[in-house]
């Protein structure tokens, strides 16, 4: 007896020029030619005006090769700004992380109108960062005081006073003011990210550790965190790249200020104030790589996930 064997037909392969591919190219050409154009193209641009001598309104392409860097190198305003960042970026990242964890794990015990409170801890996000900016600028105006005599009086009971009297005019403490209104802002996006990863840890391994006699402490720090430790990655990332080229907070509360001065804002003045067009874009193509650094190995990371490897 004989058993008959069905031969498995190799799938067709599609070709390349069929006309549905063609039509796939053309409905995302349209977004790729202003991608390239208007990211693409103008980080070549701007990276050819950082290595050139234009100053004032008329261009002017000579090129100076690294002297623009070379200037930020001995700049001391530019080592103010990067103080501040480490500074700003210091207090932003650890305020929100503490605070959105915090939040999602009360959110993940259940409480009772969960629904409410995830979005009224959301809400902040919808708002612009120069909305934020203002109204934390007039809650924090010592000019304020009398309409606002409640928030004084809560700041200092805190030891918190310098953040409505002297932030804008301490050099360490106004910047790391200024990230508060940063920190309120996207707490609750953080609380949002870990919210779900904490939804995505089997109940079964939590019950397994109080079984075998883990107290809530340990089951958070020895089951949870590291499972959620991509999520943490995630929140680092999205959280440092935004205190990196922060500008229009910083703008809407404090203004042009040198003492609470970052890259971004020395960037604008220089460029747009200064009409010192090759500087301004030597610092934004700092700004670039300062990025770069940060979310390049993350893709990386990410990818390798992905596959496997």
């Amino acid at each position: 007896m004989t058993v008959a064997s069905t031969e498995i037909q190799p799938k067709p392969k599609r070709k390349l020029w069929q006309m549905e591919n063609w039509w796939g190219v053309l409905w995302v050409l349209p977004s790729l030619l202003a991608v390239m154009v208007f990211v693409y193209g103008f980080i070549a641009w701007t990276a050819r005006v950082s290595v050139s001598a234009w100053k004032g309104l008329l261009a002017d392409y000579t090129y100076v090769g690294a002297d623009n860097y070379v200037a930020l190198h001995s700049d001391a305003r530019f080592d103010i700004d990067i103080q501040n960042t480490v500074i700003f970026t210091f207090v932003f990242v650890l305020g929100c992380l503490a605070i959105g964890l915090g939040l999602a794990i009360l959110l993940d015990k259940g409480i009772r109108g969960e629904g409410f409170y995830r979005s009224l801890f959301l809400f902040p996000m919808a708002i612009s960062f120069i909305v934020t900016g203002v109204v934390w600028r007039w809650l924090m105006n010592p000019a304020q005081g009398e309409r606002l005599s409640g928030l004084n009086l809560l700041f200092d009971k805190l030891g918190l006073d310098f953040l409505v009297n002297s932030w804008h005019a301490t050099p360490t403490w106004g910047i790391a003011a200024v990230a508060l209104p940063a920190v309120w802002q996207m707490s609750g996006y953080t609380m949002a990210l870990y919210l779900a990863g904490l939804r995505a840890v089997p109940d079964s391994l939590r019950e397994a550790a109080r079984v075998d006699g883990a107290t809530e402490f340990q089951i958070y720090r020895k089951v949870i965190m590291p499972l959620i430790r991509p999520i943490t990655l995630s929140v680092l990332i999205i959280l440092g790249h935004i205190s990196l080229k922060v500008f229009d907070l910083i703008i809407a509360l404090a203004g042009k200020q040198v003492a609470l001065d970052v890259p971004a804002t020395y960037m604008w003045t220089t460029t747009f104030d200064g009409f010192f067009f090759g500087r301004g874009a030597a610092i934004g193509m700092v700004l670039l790589a300062s990025v770069a650094v940060l979310v390049i190995p993350y893709l990386w990371y990410t990818l390798r996930q992905e596959k496997g490897l």
